[in-house]
């Protein structure tokens, strides 16, 4: 995939890559809510549009982010998986929830909180790879 970046920042080049809202929030709800088809993830509280959706999915997987593959059961039906590239967003992802736990919550009340006993985070990362990729194995 050829693209055109903005500038040579490391992180003006990643948000060019994967900095969009849905993008983000299609690897939140993998990563953390185990989401695996597109039925699953169009049906997530932000309502995304379908041909949205679709474009993200795309757009992931040719970024090596995401894999699609057709269910073992059912042949008819994508199923799509973090890669190992998608599973290295876990710290990324942690740590805008905590931002957000800590700063936005005095904007937007409803908010879910975070709850987690556990207060080091790279344990809590560790955890949420590997109950991730334990999931991929019980899928494929």
């Amino acid at each position: 995939m050829v693209k055109k970046f903005r500038s040579s920042c490391l992180i003006a080049s990643a948000l060019d890559l994967i900095g969009d809202k849905w993008s983000l929030l299609i690897i939140r709800d993998m990563l953390l809510h185990k989401k695996k088809t597109f039925k699953e993830m169009v049906g997530s509280e932000e309502g995304i549009a379908t041909n949205l959706l679709s474009g993200r999915l795309k757009l992931l997987e040719s970024l090596d982010v995401i894999s699609k593959r057709k269910r073992p059961k059912n042949k008819k039906e994508n199923v799509y998986l973090l890669t190992e590239k998608g599973i290295d967003l876990a710290p990324l992802i942690l740590e805008i929830v905590l931002w957000s736990d800590k700063y936005v919550r005095a904007y937007n009340l409803d908010m879910n909180k975070y709850e987690s006993g556990n207060t080091n985070k790279m344990s809590v990362i560790e955890d949420v790879q590997k109950k991730y990729r334990e999931f991929v194995q019980q899928t494929i």
